[in-house]
Formats: C-alpha cells, sequence, structure tokens
C-alpha cells in the first residue's frame, strides 16, 4: 500500500473522533506509520468536525491537501458536498443519507440544498459515491449512537486492514457492557457495501 487518506467528517455528538481514533489505532497495529489531525467547530453545538486521518509506510504530514482525499466518510450529508472538493478525482465518498441542518438553515437564513444537488456535487469528482442509511440502521439495532462504529464497518472493506484487527480496536475503545451491540453495527456496515466491485 502506497498510501490512504481519509477525510472524516460530520457534526458534533456523531462520534467522529473515536471513528478517526479507532482507524488509526487498527493501521498503527497493523504495522502502518499514521498522522492523524482533528478540527472541531463548535462541535458540542452541532457545528462540523473534521479528521484528517492519513495512512502509509511513512507519514509526514497529518493534513491531506485538498483534491488528494482517497476516501471521504461523511456522517452527514450537507457535510460530504462541503468537503468533497478534497476528494481526488475517482476517489470513493460514503455518505450517511442523514441530514441534520445547521443553525443558519434552521433560522431561515440559508437552505439545505436537495439530494440531487448533494449528488451532483459529489457527481464532480467521483463516480463512486455510496449512500448509506447508517442513522437508520443504528436506530434498527436499538442505540443511535452505533453510527458511528456501523461507518467504520462500511469503510473497513476499503483498508488492508484485517477484520479481527478491527473488532479489536473497537473493544478496546468501548466500554463491555456496550461491545456486542457496536460489533453487530461493524458487521452490518460491512455488510452494506460488500456489493460494491473496486
Amino acid at each position: 500500500m502506497a498510501k490512504i487518506d481519509l477525510l472524516i467528517t460530520g457534526v458534533g455528538g456523531q462520534g467522529i473522533i473515536l471513528a478517526s481514533d479507532i482507524i488509526g489505532e487498527a493501521a498503527i497495529t497493523s504495522g502502518y506509520d499514521v498522522k492523524k489531525t482533528d478540527t472541531l467547530g463548535m462541535a458540542q453545538r452541532g457545528g462540523s468536525v473534521v479528521s484528517h486521518v492519513r495512512i502509509a509506510e511513512k507519514v509526514w504530514s497529518p493534513l491531506i491537501k485538498m483534491g488528494e482525499v482517497d476516501i471521504l466518510l461523511a456522517f452527514e450529508k450537507l457535510e460530504a458536498a462541503r468537503w468533497a472538493s478534497y476528494l481526488k478525482p475517482g476517489g470513493v465518498a460514503i455518505v450517511n443519507n442523514h441530514a441534520l441542518p445547521p443553525l443558519s438553515v434552521s433560522l431561515g437564513s440559508d437552505r439545505y440544498p436537495s439530494d440531487e444537488e448533494i449528488g451532483n456535487i459529489l457527481k464532480q469528482r467521483t463516480d463512486r459515491t455510496y449512500f448509506v442509511a447508517g442513522t437508520q440502521r443504528a436506530k434498527e439495532l436499538g442505540n443511535i449512537r452505533t453510527l458511528n462504529i456501523f461507518l467504520l464497518g462500511c469503510v473497513s472493506d476499503f483498508l488492508p486492514l484485517k477484520v479481527e484487527t478491527w473488532k479489536n480496536e473497537i473493544s478496546l475503545h468501548l466500554p463491555v457492557k456496550i461491545q456486542p451491540i457496536n460489533l453487530d453495527a461493524f458487521a452490518l456496515g460491512r455488510k452494506e457495501l460488500s456489493h460494491v466491485h473496486r
């Protein structure tokens, strides 16, 4: 593997930092060098959260340049559109098909774009965009807070890391009592994009 640059984005409270921590630790355990940086814009209030994760034999900088992201993992679809310009041409976008409108939309000063508009923005960068019903799947499991682990399952198949390594890192980062439901969420996420031929 030469390198993989991941950009993980969403809004505060969705478990993005935990997800990026697990990816980073799983890659380190697998023998890769990892650099990671997180940006939290008023995260507690549902502000934008972005995590850069760079995986390679040797990584020098934690920041990914615009147009060089291999995988965009978006926990919220407007955030996917916002960060689409960071995707390299033909990169992979995995988007949780869920809207959490920012305050400006709630107050009426902005309009939330339609699914078609969001899709078109992503299409300008890549034809490898996969919308997944992550929030719905997490609710079906009985715990909305499993969303981040479900999305890790979705992205895991695009990374050269063993399933057991993922499971071990998930278990290490979560309290014992919620490990089973989260491991179920991870398995469900892996199935979600199993039909995709890369």
